[in-house]
């Protein structure tokens, strides 16, 4: 019988369905956290313009959740009636009119434009922003200020799955197929994700899995909840997962699991990769990464004798400075075992942020334009000049990537001004000191945030803006359907959106029109600006998604019905087969010594959210993760005298972060984890790698050497 993947973790539901008395009438909306998008339900009481009496209930008509949130989506009411809002716009730490926050923002960027050129003003994005946002976003940077700078950070969370999807399929959806089909699977291989705590609702999916009889197998270097309910469990050494992938196409291809008929009929490049996965045979791979031949076998019996197969990976796999070859060996074995573009099997990469797909295909990326266009590529450049009535000369071209981005802040070659939106980068951020020094030497940082988050409280400009309940705008889940996120209660008095934002900026620095602050307006040009490119929205309307209950992208017209299986028929390259790419192994960017000892990993817990700005500050998640811990094996804490619930400090070679050590025989005993979600001495990322990865441009996360020391 399969071991159940559970209903709670510690005291609190993955899941639940409300009682009938439980439910009243509200509007129909979707949660503002990860990229499920779950439905919901949200009513509250209104007066004298103030929320209060928030409720939430599941919508059992959105296939992600089915009537399943989490407790996250179950609390997320309490973003609305939050003590720690924001509501009056701030300059240099004084409350200020809007009029006089605005004047004072665009003064200061038309003046330092003017003295140093466009792109010493920068534009920092976010993944949680809806489609609206980030297009309008992506065209106030190259029309209103001129800028090449601008980039989210959405690079943080799966640029190296889609700079490898690319590569594969010609194209980057996410999951190219309805999350349902999960449930009919005979085989799923999660590499590096753990959708337990990450997204629980996700759960659902395998679980109907696995009550059919399929196999759930996991890798990742910790026992997550995931990986503990999994019928095997690869648990790697941190960094090795490209070794990994390696070594099973090795044993698909020696024990005759290869699907040759497909291949011959879909793909390309097959022989490259055979020649070069040669050498990776399983002893040599168990050595590498710790993970026995009879666990890499099975995992491979597995997957090759499925009816159908899924592979998944996640930000485990992805968070590397060799992240995009490490996604395309795993997409070699789905490959090489027939999975991607047939009915119930496929890869997929599992989005993080609420809008991380969508976040990334309509122009806030240093390197794209709307509708999933290169903005390097002439045609791309035109199209889109002419939907925004400007000479294509006039857009610039790719910018930095995030981290190349912050880093490049206030020095002699960088910007010297920072417009943020919707991210948190001084908890986010790898190696924080550096990105706390770098936004120090700005001549000017303009923030907006529904909270004081720790970025908002280092601006000179500080702009309050609506949140999710507040605003209408659509947003792109996981499986690349198009949601209407509705506004479903009243902004607080003095708080305006994003798009009024830009639109005020915008007329300052001398664009009047085009601007629009109305979302509906917005979503109109966004369709006009990505027709005919990857991610054509063109089809898709307001009113559809609204009948339809989402709509998959592509859709290039209002008769056409979406695409939620795009690569059945053929793929996105020019010949319409799948590429195979030979990749290497090689080690971490920064691999353990004689100083610093241990390898450490970061990541997520279930009550907390990304940087926490929003989470940490809901009274029943913050009970239940109140603060940093360090889970670390006993035989290691015992080395370094240390008890369960004492304080340990982590050093790396960029700093220290300390934490409450919580101890764990099931992790390795030369690995230590650290969740992201703190801040202060909590913070996980003041001790990240910045190497990056040479595609995609991915800080290395997930890897790197420290030392524990007792605190003082």
């Amino acid at each position: 019988m399969a071991k159940p993947l559970g209903t709670t973790i510690g005291s609190m539901p993955i899941t639940s369905h409300p009682t009938t008395e439980h439910v009243k009438a509200g509007t129909a909306t979707h949660c503002p956290y990860c990229a499920l998008q779950c439905g919901m339900i949200v009513a509250a009481d209104e007066a004298d313009g103030v929320v209060r009496n928030v409720s939430i209930t599941p919508r059992r008509d959105i296939p992600a959740n089915a009537g399943g949130l989490c407790q996250k989506g179950w609390t997320a009411g309490e973003l609305l009636t939050n003590g720690e809002r924001l509501t009056t716009p701030l300059v240099d730490g004084r409350p200020a009119t809007w009029e006089e926050a605005l004047d004072h923002a665009a003064s200061r960027i038309a003046a330092i434009r003017a003295e140093h050129g466009p792109d010493a003003v920068a534009v920092f994005g976010g993944g949680g922003l809806t489609n609206e946002k980030a297009y309008l976003l992506g065209k106030f940077a190259r029309v209103a200020v001129g800028t090449s700078q601008i980039d989210y950070n959405g690079r943080f969370c799966m640029s190296s799955a889609a700079a490898a999807s690319i590569r594969a399929f010609g194209m980057d959806r996410g999951m190219p197929f309805p999350i349902t089909d999960l449930a009919e699977a005979d085989a799923v291989l999660i590499a590096g994700g753990n959708m337990a705590e990450t997204m629980p609702p996700f759960i659902r999916h395998l679980t109907l899995m696995r009550e059919r009889g399929g196999g759930l197998i996991v890798a990742d270097p910790r026992r997550t909840p995931t990986a503990a309910a999994a019928d095997l469990h690869l648990q790697i050494t941190p960094g090795t997962d490209l070794a990994l992938a390696l070594g099973l196409l090795h044993l698909a291809i020696a024990e005759g699991y290869v699907d040759d008929d497909y291949i011959a009929a879909r793909t390309t490049g097959f022989d490259a990769v055979r020649t070069s996965v040669s050498a990776w045979w399983p002893e040599r791979v168990e050595r590498i990464t710790g993970v026995p031949v009879a666990l890499m076998r099975e995992t491979v019996r597995l997957l090759g004798t499925a009816r159908r197969a899924m592979v998944l990976t996640g930000r485990g796999v992805e968070q590397h400075a060799k992240g995009t070859d490490t996604v395309t060996a795993f997409i070699n074995l789905a490959l090489a075992l027939g999975l991607p573009g047939t009915e119930g099997s496929g890869y997929a990469c599992i989005t993080g942020q609420g809008n991380g797909q969508g976040g990334r295909e309509h122009g806030q990326k240093a390197d794209q334009l709307p509708g999933y266009r290169r903005i390097d590529d002439p045609a791309a450049r035109a199209h889109v000049a002419s939907v925004w009535g400007v000479d294509p000369a006039a857009l610039p071209g790719p910018g930095r990537s995030a981290y190349e981005l912050l880093d490049a802040l206030g020095t002699r070659d960088g910007p010297r001004a920072l417009l943020l939106f919707g991210s948190n980068p001084l908890v986010s951020a790898p190696h924080v000191g550096r990105v706390i020094d770098r936004l120090a030497s700005l001549d000017l940082l303009v923030v907006c945030d529904i909270v004081l988050s720790e970025t908002a409280a280092a601006a000179d400009v500080v702009l309050p803006t609506t949140q999710w309940a507040e605003e209408t705008g659509t947003m792109t889940n996981l499986e690349g359907r198009v949601l209407l996120r509705r506004r479903s209660v009243a902004a607080p008095s003095g708080v305006r959106s994003d798009l009024a934002v830009l639109s005020g900026l915008a007329a300052r620095l001398g664009h009047p029109r085009g601007f629009p602050d109305d979302p509906e307006e917005v979503f109109e040009e966004l369709r006009r600006a990505s027709a005919g490119g990857p991610a054509d929205y063109s089809g898709i309307t307001y009113e559809r998604i609204a009948e339809e209950g989402g709509v998959f992208w592509p859709c290039p017209s209002e008769d056409h019905p979406g695409t939620p299986r795009p690569f059945l028929d053929r793929f996105a390259t020019p010949d319409g087969r799948a590429r195979f790419t030979p990749v290497a192994h090689r080690p971490p960017a920064e691999d353990i010594d004689e100083d610093y000892p241990l390898y450490l990993t970061t990541g997520r817990v279930l009550a907390q959210y990304q940087s926490g700005a929003q989470t940490r500050r809901i009274a029943p998640l913050t009970e239940a993760a109140p603060e940093a811990f360090v889970e670390l094996h006993p035989d290691l804490a015992e080395r370094i005298g240390v008890a369960d619930g004492e304080r340990l400090q982590v050093i790396s070679r960029r700093g220290s972060a300390s934490g409450v050590a919580r101890l764990n025989s099931t992790i390795r005993a030369d690995t230590v984890f650290m969740p992201f979600h703190y801040a202060a001495e909590g913070r996980a990322n003041l001790l990240t790698n910045t190497a990056l990865d040479p595609i995609s441009r991915m800080p290395e996360f997930k890897v790197c050497a420290v030392r524990l020391e007792k605190a003082a």
